[in-house]
């Protein structure tokens, strides 16, 4: 029997899981909930209620809005009423918002899955999975060079902001010292440019870059380089959406022959950002499923959902093929 899904949120994320979702053999798009009328005209923010109307049509809700602050505010409500899957990429503030998604979904007895994707998601996992093998080792994760979703939608929350994109881009020199394992305490701060490209009035431009370097959890603490252009700069410039990074383990294992090198690296290359997040998002959802069918609520992170519930393929298969 197909997975029945619905998407709230029409943007790159939206609009990339919902034709995923199309094309999945074992989903079904019962609709995307927009925050827009008909999609394309300025509307109030949408209301649950109206979602609501779809409680047991919809298996698993995809929740494609904005981090900042849709996420936060509005997720908790929805997890009450449908089982979720966000890509809320607030590292800090995930514990928090974990919690409260728990709270919710006990209450609602439905799953919610929170911050999949990659970053958190599939780097969460593998720097999980590294240290444990190399406990105590020397951990790094670089971002990009490309653009992240999430830091650009905060720059276009600001008020002024026609339009924008951050850019995340490492440094080679950290990079190859964590792979030579002599990278020490380097942090995430120092180890990457965030540059912005933004669309705004001339009159705006000093309160903005205020606002864009003061901002917490996103550019505090980090070199930012602030650019302000034209918009038919940007509509030719910015208009892809490349991104990747990859988390490296450099650490040393004793032995009888004396201590031995290793390095664990694991690397993406993204052609399109909002594509792979989707793709990520979706196997999430089939997870949520089956959890649910299984009788849990509550939420979970991607630490806590077994790799085989993301795969289309029955578990036997996949032993016999994988392991």
């Amino acid at each position: 029997m197909a997975i029945s899904v619905g998407i709230v949120g029409y943007g790159n994320l939206g609009r990339s899981a919902g034709r995923l979702v199309a094309a999945a053999p074992d989903m079904e798009l019962v609709g995307i909930f927009s925050r827009r009328s008909g999609l394309d005209t300025a509307a109030p923010q949408f209301r649950v209620t109206e979602i609501a109307e779809h409680v047991g049509a919809v298996d698993v809700l995809l929740l494609c809005m904005g981090s900042a602050t849709d996420i936060p505010e509005q997720a908790p409500e929805l997890a009450r009423l449908f089982c979720t899957v966000d890509t809320y990429d607030n590292h800090r503030d995930i514990p928090r918002h974990r919690a409260a998604m728990d709270e919710a979904a006990r209450a609602g007895g439905t799953v919610s899955i929170v911050s999949t994707g990659w970053d958190p998601g599939l780097f969460s996992l593998n720097r999980t999975l590294s240290s444990g093998i190399l406990p105590g080792a020397p951990q790094h994760t670089f971002w990009g060079p490309g653009l992240s979703q999430g830091h650009s939608d905060a720059l276009r929350r600001i008020e002024g902001v026609e339009s924008a994109v951050q850019y995340t881009i490492p440094h080679p020199e950290a990079v190859g010292a964590a792979q030579r394992g002599e990278a020490g305490g380097l942090s995430g701060t120092q180890a990457h440019l965030r540059q912005c490209w933004v669309v705004a009035d001339q009159a705006d431009h000093e309160r903005i870059e205020r606002e864009i370097r003061a901002m917490p959890d996103y550019f505090v603490g980090y070199q930012v380089e602030v650019h302000f252009i034209g918009a038919e700069t940007f509509g030719r410039d910015h208009s892809g959406m490349p991104h990747g990074g990859r988390v490296i383990t450099a650490g040393t294992l004793g032995g009888p022959a004396g201590e031995s090198q290793h390095t664990v690296e694991f690397s993406l290359q993204l052609g399109r950002n909002p594509d792979f997040t989707a793709a990520v998002q979706v196997a999430y959802a089939r997870a949520a499923a089956r959890l649910a069918a299984g009788g849990a609520s509550g939420a979970f992170t991607v630490l806590e959902v077994a790799p085989y519930l993301l795969s289309p393929t029955p578990l036997d298969e996949l032993i016999a093929r994988d392991v």
